[in-house]
């Protein structure tokens, strides 16, 4: 299982790692001021302040010393939320749901364990979730990709309830962390609640793994439906105008609860798509990031 994890961790930081190399992290900054690489504004010179920073062009214009502050680096918590339910594993051989979660979890682990962070993770299906507590370096990447491969030969069926979801990473992260959840954002329960109560006191970013056929409805006539999360089977025309209209209705609420859960929360989501470079993704989810009102 290491070994498989740690082939894929190579691959990701040849393909991947080298293109976001700094950005992720520097799109999560504290309102803390120090010495860090983001420029801050100005202030006046203080007896004792480092005389390094003073902003000599300004000192000169105003005749007064000024020194340039920065956002300053704080080392930060990162919890990981991962969705192991049966939805997950939807999606073309090789490169399903369960898949592209399992390369943003080693991409996100190795890029927020650097520089000292500390990064968690906790998988979730219909059982009892498992955790990995926070570390740093690369052999904790290592130990979060062999769990992955745990939780995948101990898959379990069964809708996945979304609350429990959040509500299990609340219980875990006491101090205020940033946390990302990997999910399709299939399942049940009151998860709106829950992920307010979340965002209230962390920094909440969602990650929406979503595949072809969770959207569209393909024309095959007679075909057989399978519930992703609970593995219900049922013999459907999918030529029957009725029941695409019922099937696109279904799909159109679920995308505006989602959309107005998340809005409520304040908590930005990103569709990650199975079929699109993990490369290229994380890319435009880390400008959107930056462009976001600090």
């Amino acid at each position: 299982m290491r070994a498989a994890s740690e082939k894929l961790l190579l691959r990701l930081e040849w393909r991947v790692l080298r293109r976001l190399d700094g950005r992720i992290q520097g799109a999560h900054r504290t309102a803390h001021r120090g010495t860090g690489i983001d420029f801050a504004g100005l202030r006046s010179y203080l007896e004792g302040d480092d005389a390094r920073h003073i902003d000599w062009n300004v000192t000169a214009r105003l005749n007064e010393p000024h020194l340039r502050v920065f956002h300053e680096d704080r080392e930060l918590t990162a919890w990981l939320v991962l969705d192991r339910s049966a939805s997950m594993t939807a999606g073309r051989p090789g490169r399903g749901k369960h898949d592209v979660l399992a390369e943003l979890a080693l991409v996100l682990a190795r890029l927020f364990g650097r520089g000292g962070n500390r990064v968690g993770a906790l998988f979730f299906d219909t059982g009892r979730p498992r955790v990995v507590p926070p570390g740093a370096g690369r052999r904790h990447v290592l130990r979060i990709g062999a769990e992955l491969e745990r939780t995948a030969e101990s898959h379990r069926g069964g809708t996945t309830d979304l609350a429990a979801m959040l509500d299990a990473v609340a219980n875990i992260a006491r101090r205020r962390s940033l946390v990302v959840v990997v999910s399709d954002f299939i399942g049940e329960g009151d998860w709106e609640r829950a992920l307010q109560r979340l965002a209230r006191r962390h920094e909440v970013v969602a990650l929406r793994v979503v595949d072809t056929a969770d959207d569209v409805l393909p024309e095959a006539g007679l075909i057989v439906v399978e519930d992703a999360e609970t593995g219900e089977q049922l013999l459907v025309d999918s030529g029957d105008p009725l029941f695409r209209l019922r099937f696109r209705s279904a799909v159109d609420g679920r995308e505006a609860r989602l959309e107005t859960g998340m809005r409520q929360a304040g908590v930005p989501v990103h569709r990650v798509d199975t079929d699109r470079d993990l490369g290229e993704t994380l890319v435009e989810v880390v400008a959107r990031t930056r462009s976001r009102p600090a």
